[in-house]
């Protein structure tokens, strides 16, 4: 069996086959799709989802691309409020983007302090986007990370070199469709170094398709391309880039009252 670890199957894209697309997940061995919000109403909409299927799960949280619409003391109230959800598991996804720039540096950098503090506050892990941030990033999660509590680096594309210092501070690399790319350069050097147990896989739907489908809209059924990529690298079996990852995701979001 495999997770998917962040799919927006909120997204608009699934608006007319929602249903066909967590039967193909269940099909092709996904037990569980965590799906993350970007934005209050993708927050909104990921804790709906988690109500409706039973197979799915959420994390909350606002994206650095709208953190210039973060307004504090409603927002972080609804995070608080969200978190007390049973299937709400992470904050997220939250992060810097410097290669957009859709919301200013400054604003971004506050708006990031202000959910670490919170998921601190209410003792979740975070799912982090990084982009073209890596100083600031780093500088600011010295300072505000709580690994007690968990952290992913959500869909990481960066060097072996980013990906050390991320996992020396204590966080989940998870790695995605680019992995599959035939372009891709960076990433088998970091799967082939990365500890398996720091190990998580996702889809990013509908983004990031992975090969055999890139160019069409991405789901989770295919998470198991990545899979068998990373099994490839690694010298092991699909089975057990399942077992393993099944376990990682279990353990940082805490959900394992929820997986038989």
């Amino acid at each position: 069996m495999l997770i998917d670890s962040h799919a927006h199957i909120d997204d608009q894209k699934f608006n007319e086959d929602r249903e066909a697309v967590l039967k193909n997940a269940q099909d092709a061995g996904i037990e569980l799709i965590v799906n993350p919000g970007a934005d209050e109403a993708s927050s909104f909409r990921a804790v709906a989802m988690s109500e409706k299927y039973p197979m799915v799960y959420a994390t909350v949280g606002i994206h650095p691309h709208d953190a210039k619409d973060y307004i504090t003391s409603k927002h972080d109230a609804l995070l608080k409020e969200w978190a007390k959800k049973e299937k709400v598991v992470a904050i997220g996804e939250i992060g810097l983007d410097y290669h957009y720039d859709y919301s200013p540096r400054d604003i971004q950098q506050e708006v990031f302090i202000c959910q670490l503090v919170i998921a601190k506050e209410v003792k979740m892990p975070i799912v982090i986007h990084n982009r073209e941030s890596m100083e600031d990033m780093v500088r600011i999660l010295k300072e505000y990370f709580a690994p007690a509590y968990g952290g992913i680096m959500h869909s990481y594309s960066g060097s072996v070199e980013m990906a050390k210092i991320f996992l020396d501070m204590g966080f989940y690399l998870s790695i995605s469709g680019p992995l599959t790319f035939s372009n891709a350069r960076k990433l088998p050097e970091v799967v082939a170094m990365i500890p398996l147990e720091r190990l998580l896989i996702e889809t990013d739907s509908p983004y990031l398709t992975p090969t055999p489908h890139r160019g069409k809209r991405n789901e989770p059924a295919y998470v198991r391309f990545v899979a068998a990529e990373i099994a490839r690298i690694r010298g092991i079996t699909v089975e057990e880039v399942g077992e393993i990852t099944t376990q990682n995701a279990k353990r940082v979001f805490g959900i394992e009252k929820h997986i038989k």
